[in-house]
């Protein structure tokens, strides 16, 4: 019995013995796992330092090149940081020729006509750009190997400032003299009028927006509304859709004039010229009336 014990003394020593080895042999393992942990988690950290330095680096210099670019090509005589801009929306055959006609007679102000809705075509432009721009935005420059490659570096204000500077050189053309420029349409989108509104606001800071309205019954017995059997359904939505558009941008954006009114008594319109900040000269605006206008 005791020759018994003593072996099972025996194999237990071995057997703790090499446990012992063997637990000093896993935590010296650990100890080196954890180590390389360590190691390449300073690393990885250095790594991502790095970047983001890079990332800084390169945000500031696109930001120099943005700012030399805009120096470089921007002729101060084009873009006209002195101008205050001036949009009348309305529908045809609201008299709205007549009041451009009366607020471009006023001295510094020039008022121009239709222009199909180009700006429409500008702010697809714009949007369709950024759009994609955002959709593929990541914390890293898209590479060469891309194919959207240089989409992301789409510049909003140098894209703003550039399409203000086309419709001042080639739409808007204001003189020397000019203090006040926009022009007025009739041709706005059912949809998205106020993302548009809005996008000409960004091109035009400070942009103001006239609201043109006239008796709708008589709108719609005149000229090719005559024609059109739903005339006074596609008047009334067309403008609670601008009412609506233009309240989205808030109550100092835009005023409401009529027609019927200012026709009946210009001194209507001494409230609309206050608020542009222009001349109101009722004499003035009384030999406009008295001249022939489309529409």
């Amino acid at each position: 019995m005791s020759g018994l014990l003593s072996r099972l003394r025996h194999v237990a020593g071995r057997v703790a013995r090499r446990l012992g080895l063997r637990g000093q042999a896993d935590a010296a393992r650990l100890q080196r796992a954890r180590h390389e942990r360590d190691v390449v988690r300073d690393r990885l950290i250095k790594v991502r330092g790095d970047r983001d330095a890079e990332r800084l680096r390169a945000s500031r210099l696109s930001e120099e090149l943005d700012r030399l670019r805009a120096t470089a090509t921007s002729d101060p005589l084009r873009d006209r940081t002195d101008l205050r801009y001036v949009f009348l929306i309305t529908y045809g055959r609201s008299g709205s020729t007549l009041l451009q006609g009366i607020l471009s007679a006023a001295p510094g102000v020039m008022i121009r006509g239709e222009n199909g809705g180009i700006v429409k075509h500008l702010f697809d432009f714009h949007s369709t750009v950024t759009r994609h721009r955002d959709r593929l935005a990541r914390d890293d420059v898209l590479p060469p190997s891309h194919p959207w490659w240089g989409v992301d570096g789409y510049p909003d204000a140098t894209a703003l400032r550039d399409l203000r500077t086309l419709m001042l050189d080639t739409v808007l053309r204001p003189e020397d003299s000019t203090t006040v420029v926009g022009f007025k349409e009739i041709d706005w989108p059912t949809e998205g009028l106020a993302e548009l509104l809005a996008f000409l606001q960004a091109v035009f800071p400070g942009a103001r927006f006239v609201l043109n309205t006239r008796d709708l019954e008589r709108v719609a017995a005149s000229k090719w509304w005559a024609r059109r059997p739903d005339a006074m359904a596609e008047l009334t939505a067309m403008e609670q859709r601008y009412v609506a558009a233009l309240d989205a941008l808030g109550d100092d954006a835009w005023r409401r004039v009529h027609y019927d009114d200012w026709v009946a008594d210009p001194t209507q319109l001494r409230g609309l010229f206050d608020w542009l900040g222009i001349d109101f000269d009722e004499q003035r605006v009384r030999g406009v009336l008295d001249v022939k206008h489309s529409y």
